[in-house]
């Protein structure tokens, strides 16, 4: 028996044997820019057949790694289907990603999948993926060395002033990711004096960028010269200028230097469009919606108990009210023929339910989540759902929130107002007669001097106070006279705005600010003196009058009787721009246009992508107080 086993045994040895050098392979050093689509070129072979024999590589080559090559590219003819997976398609997926992903071919995918000869993928669809046997084989070097690979020969990088990760990773031809692995002891932070590993020599002389004119941009998945010129607006050509390692073809990661954004221009490019005449989905849409009812603190049986937490608990007040509306635009939804999956989470504000909600519920395929309100909390919803691509909109919140990839700032933010102002100032202030009124809060009073020449300046003196005669002496009488107030303590705005109202008529005065915080709403300043200044600021948003016959404002007031508050109007306004969106395209980053605007009750939407992170809302008004107390829209 022992003999019978050892002849089989040697049997199986000559069949494996045979098998193995019926066909030869090579290996190949991947060498520093080198991406799997050029290594399968040169060898011509398909990108699936290295995929098969390196499956390590599916997420991209790096520097110095060994790949085993096939002498040829096995036909699929040649190929034995060994077992299947399923695959649910995501959102934004194709079958060349997905191909790819488990290397196959768009044809393989499609021989096992007979609907996809006559339609199109779809988000849900189930997929047979048929996987292929791998051949058994040896490495049979050719015109290689058959020496064990040597480890990678790391240079050193000292940190120099103005560097940064991502001037270092386009310095050595990395992408971020490749240079963060190199260096997993450093932290994001990057001291001068810092020492990196780098696996190999500077594609470019510096690693510093000239912050006034350029900036960097990481090339994303699937992304080719075209998809950069529709996005940044720059040619091949361009971009090779700038980027000469560019010219063997772009990789995901990749560090370019372009041109800085000009965000002024975009101000005046934007096209108003009404999205509910264009609804072409009408696929149902799945929200969630993360607010902090604190549901735990009612009492089933006390009213008492819960008027007083309604009244004592401002929070739980904002989020019913926003909720109401959130609920108002679901129903206008259905009434435009697209039905809503809402699910409602209650965060109760708390950093630990959130992570248990996210924990506990599959969210995958939720089309946009709307939360939290917290901006820490919004971080940490986003966070977790970006390895699935779901949008998660801050609807409240815009200050201190790093945008991920997937995260939707929906309020602009208070230096793009400020921005927005002084440019105001800036074209239309010939002839008048500036004065800047400010203290140490004033945080645009350079930007200000900067952009208007020629304007006075005038500060509170002692105990943060002005004078008339300190006024009076800056102003210029029988001349249009603009006063610009920059400041967020309460009692300087006070005293300014009443010394100006008390000035004689003759001296024609406009008010203005940069930043209408909540000092201009203190108790000792009257509207009817700031309309009597033609008060006029940046403002995230307008003020809706209850004269104007609109569908929402008649809707909420016969269900709930009241007009909604700006929370109610918000939560309106905000779930029915997203519902609106998907209704016109697959998913919400289709709809993303930097020059169309959506504008609604008192809010309007214009998502600009950021470079490196997320998307931010670039809509504003600029407001004026009329003499009857009404706001005129200049902007």
């Amino acid at each position: 028996m022992k003999y019978l086993i050892v002849v089989f045994s040697f049997l199986w040895f000559l069949a494996g044997m045979t098998e193995m050098y019926a066909q030869t392979y090579r290996s190949h050093k991947v060498e520093q820019g080198e991406t799997l689509q050029s290594i399968a070129q040169k060898y011509q072979v398909s990108e699936a057949s290295i995929l098969q024999l390196n499956p390590d590589v599916r997420k991209g080559v790096s520097a110095n790694a060994l790949l085993i090559i096939p002498a040829t590219s096995p036909t699929s003819g040649e190929k034995e289907i060994i077992g299947f997976k399923n695959h649910r398609v995501k959102r934004k997926e194709t079958l060349y990603s997905i191909a790819k992903e488990y290397g196959v071919t768009i044809d393989e995918i499609k021989k096992e999948n007979k609907f996809l000869y006559s339609s199109e993928l779809n988000k849900g669809d189930k997929l047979k993926i048929p996987q292929f046997g791998v051949p058994k084989v040896i490495i049979d070097v050719t015109n290689e060395t058959n020496n064990e690979a040597k480890p990678p020969q790391f240079l050193k990088h000292e940190v120099q002033p103005k560097e940064t990760w991502y001037g270092i990773a386009r310095k050595y031809g990395l992408s971020i990711e490749e240079l963060q692995k190199l260096n997993p002891e450093i932290g994001e932070n990057l001291p001068m004096g810092t020492e990196l590993k780098v696996n190999g020599q500077a594609v470019v002389d510096s690693a510093v960028i000239e912050e006034d004119e350029f900036e960097f941009y990481e090339v994303q998945p699937k992304e080719g010269f075209y998809r950069l010129k529709v996005k940044l607006g720059l040619t091949e050509d361009e971009i090779v200028a700038l980027n000469p390692y560019a010219a063997e073809g772009l990789k995901e990661g990749m560090i370019l230097k372009v041109p800085k954004s000009k965000e002024g221009a975009k101000w005046d490019r934007a096209t108003s469009v009404d999205l509910s005449n264009s609804i072409s989905n009408t696929s149902k849409k799945n929200l969630a919606l993360f607010l902090p009812f604190v549901l735990k603190r009612y009492q089933s049986d006390s009213l008492e108990l819960n008027e007083e937490l309604l009244q004592h608990n401002r929070t739980l007040r904002i989020a019913l009210d926003f909720y109401s509306g959130v609920l108002m635009a679901a129903e206008f939804a259905k009434d435009k023929g697209m039905s809503v999956d809402l699910q409602v989470f209650d965060t109760e504000g708390s950093e630990t339910t959130l992570n248990r909600i996210l924990r506990e519920h599959d969210l995958s395929q939720i089309d946009a989540v709307i939360g939290p309100l917290l901006s820490k909390n919004v971080e940490l919803a986003a966070s977790a759902l970006k390895s699935d691509d779901v949008p998660v909109f801050s609807p409240l919140s815009n200050r201190n929130i790093k945008l991920t990839s997937n995260l939707f700032q929906t309020l602009p933010d208070d230096k793009l107002l400020a921005d927005a102002m002084i440019n105001f100032l800036k074209e239309n202030s010939e002839g008048k007669n500036v004065v800047l009124i400010s203290d140490r809060t004033g945080s645009s009073k350079e930007s200000i001097i900067e952009a208007i020449p020629g304007v006075k300046t005038l500060s509170p003196k002692e105990k943060g106070f002005l004078y008339v005669a300190d006024v009076r002496s800056k102003l210029i009488d029988n001349q249009e006279n603009w006063v610009i107030l920059e400041s967020t303590n309460p009692i300087l705005i006070s005293n300014a705005i009443g010394l100006l109202n008390g000035i004689p008529n003759t001296f024609q005065i406009r008010l203005f600010t940069t930043h209408r915080n909540e000092g201009f709403d203190y108790d000792d300043i009257a509207n009817t003196h700031l309309a009597n200044l033609q008060f006029t600021y940046p403002s995230v948003s307008k003020t809706y009058s209850i004269d104007d016959e609109n569908a929402f404002l008649v809707s909420y007031k016969n269900q709930y009787e009241v007009y909604p508050n700006r929370y109610a109007v918000r939560g309106f306004d905000l779930t029915y721009d997203i519902l609106l969106r998907l209704g016109n395209e697959e998913s919400i980053y289709d709809s993303i246009d930097e020059t169309v605007e959506t504008e609604y009750i008192e809010n309007k939407f214009r998502y600009n992508k950021k470079l490196f992170s997320g998307y931010t809302n670039e809509s504003f008004y600029i407001l004026k107080y009329n003499a009857d107390l009404s706001l005129d829209i200049i902007r």
